[in-house]
């Protein structure tokens, strides 16, 4: 099965974290009724009130969704890849765009990645050199271009704060 998806274009790294990926999206949906039940739990929540929305907790508590959460990991390790701080082999997964000879007012963000061909096959699209720079160029440029890493993390953790809960 390996051997398959070398031929097909991927990479040994690609695919283990497509399926590190796939493996969290299958566990999702039982991780999401655990945390339900935690939140019930540590906010002493019971009888009708046990079957209303956790949202709310889930905002007060500063928590964001798990799918969220996968994007935050997502976009910091490009963040580290983009300023050095990440092993090679994830580095050579991701490039920036080549800057334009010729100037266009909305074509001066140099912190845009190269976005691969489209795949082949649906599975690929969670490969990390596919869904990395998906995921890096919805940010706002005010983000990317950020350079420390502490002020990244609170701006990217705000922003997808904004996203869930507005």
């Amino acid at each position: 099965n390996v051997y398959k998806n070398i031929h097909r274009g991927r990479s040994d790294r690609d695919l283990k974290f497509e399926l590190l990926k796939q493996w969290y999206q299958r566990r999702v949906r039982g991780l999401l009724y655990l945390l339900a039940e935690s939140y019930i739990i540590v906010f002493g929540i019971y009888g009708r009130d046990r079957w209303q929305s956790v949202t709310p907790y889930l905002k007060e508590l500063h928590f964001l969704p798990v799918r969220y959460r996968i994007k935050f990991k997502i976009a910091l390790l490009v963040f580290k890849c983009i300023n050095n701080m990440a092993p090679k082999y994830l580095s050579e997964l991701l490039s920036l765009r080549d800057a334009k000879r010729y100037s266009v007012r909305l074509d001066n963000d140099f912190f845009f990645l190269k976005m691969p061909q489209t795949p082949q096959f649906s599975r690929t699209a969670g490969a990390f050199s596919h869904s990395a720079p998906k995921v890096w160029n919805e940010l706002p440029f005010s983000i990317r271009c950020l350079s420390e890493i502490t002020e990244f993390k609170g701006s990217l953790k705000t922003h997808l704060f904004n996203i869930v809960y507005t």
